[in-house]
Order: structure tokens, then sequence, then C-alpha cells
């Protein structure tokens, strides 16, 4: 299994209540039912206020690499990164568990 993780950082001047990370949050949380390869999906807002801390995260697990070159192509997943990439920067880790 592979473990796919993805912090998001609003753009400088971006708020959560911008209806384009309206958008991005709807399309993301929406994905994981969306893409046959995933086998498990969490995408949620960060609780922490820290200064360091990034806005939004996807804990996502899939079966071996070749799922998630498959997730990383899916059509859902391309727009949805498309609309992120409008107001937010991220870090992303996929790791074998």
């Amino acid at each position: 299994m592979i473990r796919h993780l993805v912090l998001f950082k609003l753009n400088e001047g971006v708020s959560h209540d911008d209806p384009r990370v309206s958008a991005g949050v709807a399309a993301f949380t929406a994905l994981g039912g969306r893409v046959p390869e995933v086998e498990s999906w969490e995408f949620a807002r960060n609780l922490s206020d820290r200064s360091n801390a990034y806005d939004y995260a996807i804990n996502a697990a899939v079966a071996d690499r070749d799922a998630l070159r498959r997730y990383a192509d899916h059509p859902d997943h391309q727009a949805g990164v498309a609309l992120w990439r409008e107001f937010a920067t991220w870090v992303i880790a996929d790791y074998e568990f």
C-alpha cells in the first residue's frame, strides 16, 4: 500500500471563504469516491492556527505505484488540481506502508 499525503497552503491574501477555495474544497471532498484506485480518502481543513500550519490536508491510500499513477492521471483529480493551482501551493509525500 502507498500512503499519499498532501498539505495545502492558501496563497497570500486568499481566505477560506473565497469562492475558488469553496470550489476546490468541494472538488477534493468528492474526489475519493470518484477514483476507483483510492482505497481510503480523507480531506479536511486543518484545525491548527499555528503560523507554520498548512490549511488543508489529504490523507489517502492506494494499492501500489500503478494505482497512484492512475489516481494522479484521473480526470477528476486533474480538474481539482487545476482549481487549487489558482489559489494555493502544496507539498506531497508518498510512501509505502
